[in-house]
């Protein structure tokens, strides 16, 4: 189909992408103007958002990342999903995180909150690591899980309540500019839109290019995981463990565990599957520093990580093309910024892309460093 504009529904904001950073963004949006979501897949967070770790670290990952991180736990602390399925369910609770590797390694990786443990006390929390396999931990007792799935739920609640439209199975195949907007065709749906935002995570340099936009060299990595079933389960307050080195992480599950040897390799947009040996390797890695008598695989999956090449997500109107907004880029952050970055998109779309350039709406240091304006040299 291709959108008319007798046809198509008109919108301030048209969302690209269902996972978590397009959902939080169309609740944060929902009420406020009229927005509409559209999902290529024929469910929401069909990909990466439906395979996260479930774990918020404030210490991980850089300053940026970590002042969104601090006020997405700060505005998600109290909050529940109301819905018939969430049953009132909390979104986030406390789940302590530790770093174990060489000294070197985990002094680099510790940052500020952290506190150094001996390998008594990391013994002491997580009694199955192996005396012999690290020299020195960190413990983070600000970490929280999340209930990914209460998460995701919640901003579907609150969008569709403030009269967000959300549209499954509805890629986009056509886009122009026309007069102050866009037309946009997705699915069987046309959109009029005065802004369209990019959340289409490791496909958002091919939406770009469908809009007529340069890319900005968005990367997607490959991160597998798998749910193990133990002999022996862990007591279900034992931190998540990682490597310093970022070569594996597992934490207390339902199921048992929760492992990964979280590999970061380059891949391609696709729903990506674990290989042959890929979780078995992990196992075997594992195994070598800590003692889990694992029984079988409950489930298995790879998610991709998608960021630009310094790290940090994207955020704010295309330099060059009017009206096109990126929200993308988040690589393994984007739960645990979702919230803080979807208040920041929300104001910047409702201000209007002067705003930043007059200097009529306060921009704050965080803002700034993921606008992709910093991308000047696009790949």
């Amino acid at each position: 189909m291709t959108a008319t504009t007798n046809s198509a529904q008109e919108v301030d904001v048209l969302i690209i992408g269902g996972g978590i950073a397009g959902l939080s963004l169309a609740s944060a949006l929902g009420g406020r103007c009229r927005a509409a979501l559209v999902e290529a897949e024929p469910s929401l967070a069909y990909h990466t958002s439906a395979r996260s770790a479930q774990q918020l670290i404030p210490s991980y990952g850089p300053a940026p990342v970590q002042e969104l991180t601090r006020r997405t736990l700060a505005s998600l602390a109290d909050q529940a999903d109301e819905t018939p399925a969430g049953g009132a369910r909390k979104l986030i609770w406390p789940s302590r995180f530790m770093l174990v590797g060489t000294r070197a390694d985990v002094e680099a990786e510790s940052h500020e909150g952290m506190r150094a443990l001996t390998r008594e006390e990391a013994r002491g929390l997580v009694p199955s690591l192996r005396a012999d396999a690290f020299e020195a931990a960190a413990l983070d007792t600000d970490s929280v899980r999340v209930d990914a799935a209460a998460l995701l739920s919640f901003h579907e609640h609150m969008a569709q309540a403030a009269g967000v439209g959300l549209h499954v199975g509805s890629p986009v195949h056509t886009a122009q500019r026309v007069g102050e907007g866009w037309l946009v065709g997705a699915g069987a749906e046309g959109f009029h839109a005065a802004n369209v935002v990019n959340a289409a995570g490791a496909w958002a340099d091919d939406v770009a290019i469908l809009f007529g936009v340069e890319r900005l060299g968005l990367q997607p990595y490959r991160r597998t995981a798998a749910l193990v079933s133990l002999a022996e389960p862990l007591d279900p307050d034992t931190p998540m463990v990682a490597a310093a080195d970022d070569t594996w992480y597992f934490r207390p599950d339902q199921a048992g565990a929760l492992v990964s040897p979280s590999e970061s390799e380059p891949s391609r947009a696709e729903d990506a599957v674990p290989r042959p040996g890929d979780i078995e390797a992990a196992l075997d890695l594992i195994r070598t520093v800590a003692d889990l008598d694992v029984t079988g695989i409950v489930r298995a999956w790879t998610g991709l990580r998608t960021s630009p090449k310094d790290g940090l997500p994207v955020m704010g109107f295309d330099p060059e093309a009017p009206g096109f907004f990126w929200l993308a880029g988040q690589g393994g952050y984007g739960f645990q910024t979702s919230s803080a970055l979807a208040e920041d998109a929300a104001a910047q779309l409702l201000a209007g892309p002067e705003a930043l350039r007059t200097g009529s709406s306060p921009v704050s240091e965080t803002q700034r460093a993921l606008d992709p304006h910093r991308l000047s040299v696009r790949s």
